[in-house]
């Protein structure tokens, strides 16, 4: 807030405009307006000692010198407020080379894993799990899918978190295009599969003699024991 802490420093000051712009960053000509009231009018003016960005020494070495210019402090909030970026994933040279087998892996388990979140959490390029998904990677024939808990790549909350992320969007994306259908074969009711011993006496009917003999007579056993 420049202008603010300008407008501040004019009113409490005994700063010359030249002071004022150099450590406002403003032009000259601008500080005056702010003096004469042309400029900054509803401006409420901001305090740069209270704010932490000029010390009181250093302002009072500015008013007894004019050709001194104030130099600004390193506000003591700055590196809290400064966004922290997080370092790139490290992994041990001794690990690096099971990478692909990591990725292999991934492309065999679980394809709904895009291919970002699994660079983030092996530490890996896209570049290089497009070469492992074509078999176009200089070590293709050497390559086993590898579970990347066991390769020491990632732990288990980590691998398990990226899972229930991409099968979160999955269930999202099939939802909005209203696939509801459950994956896979399912069982039939009993009513279109029909009664089992009729079922069971076509089948022996169907078989040769001696195997039907012997099917009718496990039959009968089965009856016994259940009476």
């Amino acid at each position: 807030m420049p202008k603010a802490t300008a407008v501040w420093l004019v009113d409490n000051t005994s700063l010359t405009f030249d002071q004022i712009a150099d450590f406002c960053g403003l032009h000259p000509l601008e500080v005056k307006g702010i003096a004469d009231g042309e400029v900054a009018r509803d401006i409420r003016g901001a305090d740069p000692i209270a704010n932490g960005q000029l010390s009181r020494d250093e302002l009072d070495r500015a008013e007894k010198n004019d050709k001194y210019r104030m130099v600004a402090q390193k506000s003591r909030h700055a590196e809290l407020l400064k966004p922290v970026k997080k370092a790139p994933r490290y992994t041990p040279v001794s690990r690096r080379q099971d990478r692909p087998d990591a990725i292999a892996w991934f492309i065999r388990n679980h394809p709904e894993v895009p291919d970002s979140q699994v660079a983030r959490l092996l530490g890996t390029t896209k570049a290089t799990i497009d070469q492992v998904r074509n078999r176009t990677h200089w070590n293709s024939a050497n390559i086993k899918p590898v579970d990347p808990v066991t390769l020491g790549l990632a732990t288990q909350l980590e691998l398990d978190a990226v899972v229930r992320k991409a099968a979160d969007k999955k269930a999202k994306d099939a939802a909005r295009r209203g696939d509801v259908d459950p994956d896979g074969p399912t069982l039939r009711p009993a009513s279109e599969t029909g009664a089992p011993d009729a079922a069971v006496s076509e089948d022996v009917a169907d078989l040769p003699e001696d195997q039907a003999q012997d099917e009718a007579a496990f039959a009968d056993e089965y009856e016994g024991d259940e009476d």
